[in-house]
């Protein structure tokens, strides 16, 4: 697609009356060669990598896209620096090279370089700093490792007192020594990757069936509902792979799960000030474990993140406790001029990794920490034929992704060759200097890539979708008319808690609820 292309990528879009003609064609058609159950980050990943071998695919979601853990990260492609500390050499590598795929070459258009400044405060110890300092040092020959160039992601730095000041200028000026700067990567959306994903899957072939539960798995197929009928019927295939993440468990017997809970509060940006970098805050007490504070740029800011273990159901939206508030709130608190209180929280959301437990209960409490649980992830087959992936974490979900679809071709001896997903751009993705000529808003290209231009057109075309859906908030009318559209979105949810982030702050989601439905509304009725 040119970066001046004012239609979407050929046989990309999703839409409610594409989901319906391929769900009818679906159900008790012919076989297809792969049925993938779970369409968040990973879902949609083998969706895409087993149509980009040629394979016929079907991918099924009881929700919406990126229903699940993948809408509630910190929005960071982790180049591996944690798993250093863990001596977990191949997962850090593997991270590293996952970061470099992504942002050099399948969506350079969503994930950016992201500066962080760790502070130098009383409360970091010479010896912690320059340990801080060795993993960014670390971190850096990751980088070199996996081939990211240096332009991607500049080189780690000490900083001044004032420079770190003029960073994060609420940081406590009081005995500032300084700060150490390093680099990330950083999404503008998970939930917006996942998007991409399914979309580019539903271009090479590959049908994205929403609001389609699975039932009842077997190495033939699956036994679906149609949520929005309540229907039900058979999607038979060659091979079946479940990417449900934390609800692995509960579609093939013997997958052990152990989910741990990742809290995030969004505060409003003008709480803070300017960030024009994001902030790492060493947790007191612990050596490798910062709360992170992540400026989003569109008014607010997200504190995060908890790692605690989460026991009995899994929900279908996790809720916040008010201990994790208080963590997050205590650690931001030590290093800020002024501390932000309970009060100017406006939003909390939390996610739960699906971390694969293998480990075994030897120690003295019979249950070892979710952060000591290994984000390595695995490809299990039951003994009726149905292939698991589970484990890991966002930034590694290509790899995670083939990796399940090797042992589908493998075990169904299926007429497929290699990955070529590295290579593949996604929906939107162009080179820098393509990117920049696009003639669109800098913060739609962020979004969409070489897309951006048509939303654009959207507004020039109709005034109305031009204006703000919030005063306060930069997300447009046109926006959730290409959501609607093009993306697959069904209802308001969909618009205010996925496609865009409206969603977070409750009385935000409340304000845009009638603007949100209304659109909906004209589009059942083909006005949209």
């Amino acid at each position: 697609m040119s970066p001046t292309s004012s239609s979407p990528a050929t046989g990309a879009s999703l839409s409610a009356a594409r989901r319906s003609r391929e769900l009818t064609e679906a159900v008790g058609g012919p076989v297809v060669d792969v049925l993938v159950v779970g369409l968040g980050a990973t879902g949609a990943g083998a969706a895409l990598d087993a149509a980009a071998r040629g394979l016929s695919v079907i991918a099924v979601d009881a929700h919406d896209l990126a229903f699940g853990t993948s809408r509630w990260s910190s929005k960071l492609i982790h180049g591996g620096l944690r798993y250093l500390a863990s001596a977990q050499l191949d997962v850090a590598h593997e991270s590293a090279v996952e970061r470099g795929v992504l942002m050099e070459r399948t969506a350079p258009h969503l994930v950016h370089a992201q500066p962080f400044v760790l502070p130098l405060t009383p409360l970091v110890s010479r010896g912690q700093a320059a340990l801080a300092w060795a993993g960014f040092r670390a971190g850096d020959t990751l980088r070199l490792a996996a081939r990211t160039a240096r332009a991607t992601l500049p080189a780690p730095r000490r900083l001044s007192a004032v420079e770190t000041r003029h960073l994060a200028p609420a940081l406590r000026s009081d005995r500032l020594r300084g700060g150490l700067l390093s680099w990330d990567g950083r999404l503008t959306d998970d939930a917006r990757l996942v998007t991409a994903l399914a979309r580019t899957a539903a271009a090479r072939g590959a049908r994205v069936l929403t609001r389609t539960r699975a039932l009842e798995l077997t190495a033939a197929g699956a036994r679906i509902r149609d949520e929005l009928t309540g229907e039900e019927g058979e999607i038979r295939a060659r091979a079946v792979i479940n990417a449900s993440g934390v609800w692995a468990g509960a579609l093939v017997d013997g997958i052990r799960v152990r989910p741990s809970r990742g809290t995030h509060l969004v505060l409003r940006s003008d709480r803070l000030g300017p960030l024009p970098a994001g902030l790492h805050v060493p947790v007191p007490g612990e050596t490798n474990r910062f709360v992170l504070v992540l400026p989003q740029g569109d008014g607010r800011v997200y504190v995060g993140l908890t790692d605690e273990p989460v026991d009995g159901q899994v929900p279908d939206v996790p809720e916040v406790p008010e201990t994790d508030v208080g963590f997050l709130l205590d650690v931001l608190g030590s290093v800020l001029d002024a501390p932000v209180h309970r009060e100017d929280v406006v939003g909390a959301f939390a996610g739960l990794r699906p971390l694969l437990d293998t480990m075994s209960a030897d120690r003295s409490d019979g249950a070892p920490r979710t952060a000591d649980v290994s984000r390595r992830h695995a490809v299990l087959t039951s003994s009726e034929g149905v292939i698991t992936v589970v484990g890991g974490k966002l930034t590694t979900y290509r790899r995670m992704a083939e990796d399940a679809v090797d042992a589908a071709v493998a075990a169904r001896r299926l007429d497929a060759g290699p990955s070529p997903t590295a290579a593949l751009p996604l929906v939107g993705a162009a080179a820098p200097h393509a990117l920049a000529a696009l003639r669109a808003p800098r913060r739609l290209v962020h979004r969409y890539g070489t897309e951006a231009p048509a939303v654009h057109a959207l507004a020039a075309r109709d005034p109305r979708l031009g204006e703000r859906v919030l005063a306060d908030h930069p997300v447009t009318g046109a926006e959730l008319v290409w959501a609607l559209r093009h993306e697959g979105a069904l209802d308001e949810s969909d618009l205010l808690d996925r496609r865009t982030r409206i969603g977070l702050v409750h009385e935000d989601r409340a304000a845009a609820l009638d603007a949100a439905r209304a659109l909906v509304g004209e589009a059942m009725a083909g006005r949209a």
